[in-house]
């Protein structure tokens, strides 16, 4: 392939709900450019993009994957992402890395959930978008309606740029409203068409939205606007030239129609892309950090030095380990040394690639603006900056949305943990939004993801790839034990069996503290009852039995011990016993304290759709939940609350479900309060009943 400058790049991410025809619209564009025979399909598992065995068994798109074409003497790289909110990540994170985002709508059911969100975080990214309602040959097209609800949601200023004529089961004919002519496709699948002047029962509605379209562009630029209202209207030229601009600017949001499995539209939608789209001359500075002073400073496209961005890591059996990344500044090219600035270290550039999804093409250069792959760096992660030595920055890091549902994980067969250990490891360098925490005090390690699927397929490929059998499990509250009143004790630890005796006496009274002040150990000895030198033991026992907990196996919190006196024997009294001895005087005091379980409350926010307001409000209340304020969000609106976390087990499902897949959440730990005295006595028993099946 050819070098490319970077006005001939188009960079741009197919995103959209899951099922809308982003994959089969890649595999349309890949057969138009001449790089494959024939479409694959997603029942088959021979499409370009979904390669993964994962994609295969699940027939859908799990991980994004990079493609690239020729078309009209530019260079295409597209990425193709999932549509399924579980895989968020990945299209965020591609989202980071391009121009342009086509959003993909289902032209059987409009627009839905994930239209919306992918939508949103195009925003976030300032991109332009193209909208393209995609399977016109499908039954119960609704192509109208779409258009309505597309205005409805993304803005009055979407527009058509063709119309279906005959939607539905052998649609094969589209109105081009920018030519004023009438397409029609050849119904074998090929993509061939011919073009026709209109019906003259056509014309009026067409020449009406082209002179709307003519509007916008001369909206779009002072110097059009002003020739426009001399003249009524544009030359062809003047609307062209206008074009790119006017969709720069997000004038209009054009939408397009494509029934992607028989190449119909496919062709046209390439050529608007390819003339009018973004390139990333239209984004020729981004703001990073001066990896030194932390400074704000810019990079541009036109800069001497490479600048790289790291936004995908994979490890494959078939395609190996690549890092994928987007050159903003500069050139790289095999055996470049650049340096890292986040992980402080130099990397030396391998072999790189294109990628057309497993297939891949070396190239030994590549220039700002363009993406491409390389052989796995030795200790670059997904989100690094690279740069040169001389000019170290940091590109700002892309921010995913939070992993709200946990799963705990064990082996099934002893001797794994090693292998679990790196698998999680390397799943996590792939995917960011999979995270996972081992827990030493509750010991148990815990998954976080997305969704169930998420972390279904997650486990799937730790088995997969690493050959290791887990169990899973709902992990562990980290509940915490403390008092409510004083309470004191008096206990004597004596052992005479054979050998060397053991003894100390240890008396001890306990205060409850303020919430989040942890525990205090002070002692308040007169007279010589206690040599000063078993402080330090009775504080290790104090400490043993805090960590280990006294009424259900959870850390003890926020309460004072003084030790104020004892006894000894002057030869019997040790290191140990005393330590027996405070650990047990403890235990004793405590359980006379009047305990109580403390319980971790989360922080809840909640965006959710209007009409779901009342039910899901209503199911956090049964969640011993508090509703703490609401606000509006365009047509969403964001609940806060505070639950307990007991209670929040699987909540991302159950709002999938109250809301049809419409509402999301975020959870962080807010703050510990006291367990209802039905519901300790509940966590209580559990506990005890699982220590006495570990035994």
């Amino acid at each position: 392939m050819k070098e490319y400058s970077a006005k001939d790049i188009r960079n741009f991410a197919l995103v959209g709900h899951g099922g809308s025809g982003k994959t089969m619209l890649a595999e349309a564009m890949l057969s138009r450019a001449g790089l494959i025979n024939r479409i694959g399909s997603i029942e088959s598992g021979n499409t370009v993009s979904d390669y993964h065995h994962d994609e295969h068994e699940r027939q859908i798109s799990i991980h994004s994957s990079p493609l690239h074409l020729e078309w009209e003497n530019t260079k295409f790289n597209l990425i193709d992402t999932p549509g399924y909110l579980d895989f968020i990540g990945e299209t965020i994170s591609s989202l980071a890395v391009v121009d342009a985002a086509a959003v993909v709508i289902h032209a059987a059911n409009g627009v839905e959930v994930g239209t919306e969100q992918v939508w949103n975080y195009a925003n976030n990214y300032e991109l332009t978008k193209v909208l393209v309602v995609n399977g016109l040959d499908r039954e119960h097209s609704k192509f109208d309606e779409i258009l309505a609800q597309a205005k409805n949601h993304f803005g009055s200023n979407v527009f058509p740029m063709q119309l279906p004529l005959n939607a539905g089961p052998g649609f094969n004919q589209i109105i081009d409203v920018l030519r004023n002519e009438l397409i029609t496709y050849e119904t074998d699948g090929s993509g061939n068409y011919k073009e026709e002047p209109l019906p003259d029962d056509l014309k009026e509605r067409v020449n009406s939205l082209h002179q709307e379209l003519i509007e916008y562009v001369a909206e779009s630029d002072d110097s059009l606007l002003e020739k426009f209202f001399d003249q009524g209207s544009l030359s062809e030229e003047e609307m062209r030239d206008g074009l790119h601009s006017a969709i720069q600017k997000e004038v209009f949001i054009p939408l397009f129609c494509t029934a992607a499995t028989q190449k119909i539209g496919t062709a046209r939608l390439m050529d608007f892309i390819s003339k009018y789209g973004s390139s990333p001359v239209d984004r020729g500075s981004i703001k990073a950090k001066d990896a030194n002073s932390d400074e704000e400073v810019e990079v541009n496209l036109d800069g001497s030095e490479p600048v790289i961005h790291v936004f995908k890591t994979i490890s494959e059996a078939h395609v190996g380990e690549l890092s994928f990344f987007r050159v903003y500044s500069g050139s790289v090219s095999t055996g470049s040394d650049l340096y890292n600035s986040e992980r402080e270290n130099s990397e030396r550039f391998g072999q790189m690639f294109l990628m057309n999804g497993k297939e891949r093409t070396s190239v030994s250069k590549l220039s700002a603006g363009d993406i491409g792959a390389v052989v796995k760096l030795k200790d670059t992660h997904t989100g690094n900056t690279l740069s040169d030595p001389s000019n170290k920055v940091k590109l700002s890091s892309v921010k995913l949305p939070n992993s709200n549902i946990h799963l705990g994980i064990k082996s099934k067969t002893k001797g794994d943990e090693e292998k679990i250990a790196t698998g999680l490891s390397t799943l996590h360098e792939e995917d960011s939004t999979f995270i996972y925490n081992v827990d030493p005090e509750l010991h148990q390690t815990v998954l976080s993801g997305q969704g169930e699927l998420h972390l279904q397929v997650s486990i799937d490929r730790l088995k997969r790839k690493f050959n290791v059998d887990v169990e899973t499990f709902k992990p562990r509250i980290p509940y915490r034990e403390t008092i409510r009143a004083n309470g004191s004790a008096k206990y004597r630890h004596k052992k005479q069996s054979g050998g060397a005796g053991q003894f100390a006496e240890v008396w001890m009274k306990i205060e409850s503290k303020p919430r989040g002040e942890g525990v205090e150990f002070a002692q308040s000895l007169v007279g010589q009852n206690v040599d000063r030198v078993f402080v330090p033991s009775v504080e290790k026992g104090v400490n043993a039995a805090c960590v280990e907990g006294v009424l259900a196996g959870y850390r003890v919190v926020d309460l004072k011990v003084d030790f104020y006196d004892g006894k000894q024997h002057p030869v019997d009294s040790k290191d140990i016993a005393f330590q027996m001895a405070g650990k047990h005087a403890f235990r004793e005091a405590f359980m006379a304290a009047q305990p109580c379980l403390l319980e971790p409350v989360l922080n809840i926010e909640i965006k959710v759709p209007e009409e779901f307001m009342g039910d899901v409000m209503g199911d956090i209340s049964s969640r011993r939940g508090k509703i703490i304020g609401m606000d509006s969000e365009g047509t969403f609106q964001r609940i806060k609350a505070q639950a307990p976390q007991s209670e929040m087990y699987q909540y991302s499902t159950t709002l999938r479900s109250l809301t049809g897949g419409r509402g999301i959440h975020s959870e962080t730990f807010s703050h510990y309060e006291e367990v209802p005295r039905d519901m300790e006595n509940k966590v209580v028993d559990e506990a005890k009943a699982a220590k006495v099946e570990a035994e």
